[in-house]
Order: C-alpha cells, then structure tokens, then sequence
C-alpha cells in the first residue's frame, strides 16, 4: 500500500468514525409507540398497603428487584408523609408479576433528619455499590406521639404540623450497602438544603452518572417567589454518589408544574433522558450536558390512560411517580404509580423491543 492510499483510507475512516458519532449523538429515543396493553401480571398491588414510587436495577443474581414505597391504608392515603416505608420485591422479569420480599427503610425516630417517614426510592448501583435515594422528614425539636402522626395523616394537608413542618422539612437522602439485601448503613445528615432554583424542600431524588464521571442529581422544591403553587426541578452535581452536590443555577423545568423525575444516561446517544408527570401526561425531557434541558424528540410519551390487555381502558384518578427501566439505553418497562378510588399500586407498562435496533 502506497503513503497516499494508506492516508486516503485513514482519512476515510476518519469521516466514517465521525459520520457514526454524529448519526448516534442524533438518534432520538423514540418508545411510546412500543408501549404494551397492561395484563394482571403488570399490576403490583397489595392488600394491606398502597404500593407507589417504584425504582428497578437488576441483580447479580439475575432477577429484577423492586424498591418501591408503601404505607398501611388503614391511616389514610395522606399517610404517605407519616407512615411510608421502603420495601423490596422480586420478579423474574422488570414487567413483574412481584413478590415483596422485606422491608429495607422505615422512619428512624426523633433525633434523625429521616425521623418520620421513608419514601420516594430511587435504586442504583454505582461501581459495586448501591445507593438507596429517598426522601425523609421531621417535626423539628417539636415533641409528638404515634397518635398525633396518625391523626396528621387522616386530616392531611390543612393539619398544622402538614404545612408548618412535615412538608418543608423533607429532604432527599441516602442509604448504601454492598448487597441488595442489605445491611443498608444511612447517612447522618440530607444531601443537600433548597437553593437556587427551588425552594422550601428537596424531593423526588433521580440520579445518573454522565460520561465525565460526574454525579447529576435532580430533585424538586418549590419554585421560589411564586405565587401560585408551582413546583420546580433543580439539578445539583457531586464528584460522588454522597456527596457534596452542588445546586446549579439553571432550572431543570421552570415553565410549568411537574413533578416525579426519572433520569439516566445514554451512553450511545451520549446524552441524559429524564420523564416526569405533569398530572395529565408522562412527558420526556433531554440534556446533553445534564444541566440545560429541552424536549425530546417525542416529548408526551403516555397520556393519562392506559390500555389493558382485554381490550379495556384504565382511566385513573392520578397516575404519577414514572420509572423508565432500561438496559444499553434501550427502554423494557415504563413503570408508574397509579390511584383510582381508594385503591393505590404500580403498573408495569412493558416496552417492545426496537425493531430497528441490530
């Protein structure tokens, strides 16, 4: 081979490796037209508890485990804020059916940041560690009794330990262990105070690692000098799973009240994905840096209704808290958390594979 035809066949290389990094980086996640009908196996629902806030990894041993929240119905829906705990389930496939398998986090007493209440889970594993998100709260230095919180949880928003305490005091927080069956060690203190972009409290925790090895979070808070109620996501980075996170200046969604994000990162499209509720619709959101966001491609990937297998529709009260399960950046599940009437469960919404997909 010749100089010129050995540098001709680099440089042609060269444009093909850039063709490939270019046609990746604008190859858009497209899977709401891959969404399945939900049969009974795809429903998680308990008999004791309301079942919510579902987070999916899979295990070393091959199977799917569940983390997800739940509280006794017996104290009201409200006592999510008063009672809920995180427990963990087990499937053969992450489109279910699940079984529960134990409960891994619950309040942790007067004394803690995490005093009452365990909810909101986001499981990941980060090297070979996991790292259990959740958000927690506290009625301050305030003295309380197991009946005062129930009592809190049957009145709901307009008791006044709801608006002056419970609510503003939740924070985000983590757990870590070297097995999914724990023993899960707690930090002392949250991973960060409301700023910037938010204000009030820090809730909804979603986390992914980006190809700089730095660690996004995102959480929601209050959106600051508002005057409606209107809740904002903000996003904070670390060097670390734990911590310190940084709050970044730049909102995450500032335009329009959302809620529940799920986010991760695409190493083939080299960019991040997030989905949130936002009451009527699961939308979707992208970022090449992690930090400024715009719409996805197909930005409204499920409306507030869902197609059952035997040809019905399930229409719920409200559907919220979504988690996109997925591996090699390709979606299998949509999971959310559904109410209707006094009922409370997930639904597991299997994906089809892409067909486009070698």
């Amino acid at each position: 081979m010749s100089t010129k035809q050995f540098i001709m066949g680099a440089a042609a290389c060269i444009l093909m490796g850039m063709r490939l990094v270019a046609q990746t980086e604008t190859d858009p996640l497209v899977f709401n037209d891959r969404l399945q009908p939900l049969t009974e196996k795809n429903i998680f629902k308990s008999a004791d508890y309301y079942n919510w806030c579902s987070s999916i990894v899979k295990g070393e041993d091959g199977k799917y485990h569940l983390f997800y929240s739940r509280w006794p119905k017996k104290y009201t829906f409200f006592s999510w804020l008063t009672h809920s705990e995180i427990a963990h389930a087990v499937a053969e496939s992450p489109s279910g059916p699940w079984e529960y398998q134990e409960t891994v986090l619950q309040s942790r007493g007067k004394g803690h940041w995490d005093a009452i209440t365990a909810h909101n889970p986001k499981i990941k594993k980060f090297g070979d560690i996991y790292y259990l998100y959740y958000i927690s709260t506290n009625l301050g230095d305030n003295a309380y009794t197991e009946e005062e919180l129930i009592e809190t949880a049957r009145v709901g928003y307009s008791h006044p330990n709801w608006k002056a305490h419970l609510r503003p005091n939740q924070r985000t927080g983590v757990a870590v262990a070297s097995s999914l069956n724990g023993p899960w060690t707690r930090m002392d203190q949250p991973l960060l105070e409301p700023s910037g972009p938010i204000s009030t409290l820090t809730v909804n925790p979603a986390i992914a690692q980006g190809d700089d090895g730095r660690y996004y979070l995102i959480v929601k808070g209050d959106k600051p000098n508002d005057t409606g109620f209107v809740r904002n996501q903000a996003v904070a980075l670390s060097d670390s799973p734990t911590g310190p996170f940084e709050m970044q200046p730049t909102a995450v969604i500032d335009d329009m009240d959302t809620e529940d994000m799920s986010v991760w990162y695409d190493a083939g499209r080299r960019r991040f994905y997030g989905v949130f509720h936002a009451h009527h619709f699961i939308g979707m959101i992208q970022s090449t840096d992690g930090i400024n966001w715009s719409k996805a491609s197909v930005y409204e990937i499920q409306k507030k209704q869902l197609p059952m297998a035997d040809g019905t529709t399930l229409l719920p009260d409200r559907m919220e808290r979504p988690f996109v399960y997925q591996e090699a950046g390709e979606p299998k599940v949509l999971s959310m958390a559904i109410k209707k009437g006094d009922e409370a469960y997930i639904v597991f919404v299997p994906v089809l594979e892409d067909p486009g997909k070698p």
